[in-house]
């Protein structure tokens, strides 16, 4: 069960160091936040407890990987059932090119941010699985020209 900790001054500044680089050994941390390093590691290990800290990946240049186009997709939904949710949801944690999903207020039900190799990977994806999925009514997209910020970090 998590636990709810007071997070103080030492505590944001190492979770602000861990978002930008979770390479950072328990001494590098303590030197930069001015603690021990055993004190750094029972830190991190009581907000990993607590479930702020839920996991340590390394980010993949998608460019790199053939993977530069983004698309931001918005999605409109047939039917609200449990049934419809669920299999809509499953569709999406198969989808291996939506990388964000979001349930949305307003005209459209989701918004799924998705990575491709070009335009015709994107209408390959749209055409032959998003429209063709049995809970989605339809799509608007949006192709990103450039990525003006990007980030994973949330200010703390």
């Amino acid at each position: 069960m998590k636990q709810n900790i007071d997070l103080d001054r030492v505590d944001r500044k190492i979770l602000a160091l861990v978002q930008r680089d979770a390479t950072l050994s328990h001494a590098e941390i303590a030197e930069r936040v001015g603690a021990s390093s055993a004190s750094c590691w029972r830190r991190i290990k009581a907000m990993e407890a607590a479930g702020y800290l839920i996991g340590s990946v390394r980010l993949v240049d998608p460019d790199r990987v053939g993977r530069g186009v983004t698309v931001i997709c918005n999605v409109r939904a047939k039917d609200f059932s449990p049934a419809a949710s669920q299999a809509f949801e499953e569709f999406v944690r198969d989808s291996p090119e939506v990388v964000e999903c979001y349930s949305m207020s307003g005209d459209w039900d989701f918004l799924l941010r998705i990575v491709a190799s070009d335009v015709a990977d994107y209408n390959s994806f749209l055409m032959d699985k998003l429209l063709r999925h049995p809970t989605v009514a339809g799509a608007s997209s949006h192709f990103a020209l450039e990525t003006l910020k990007y980030t994973t970090e949330l200010p703390v």
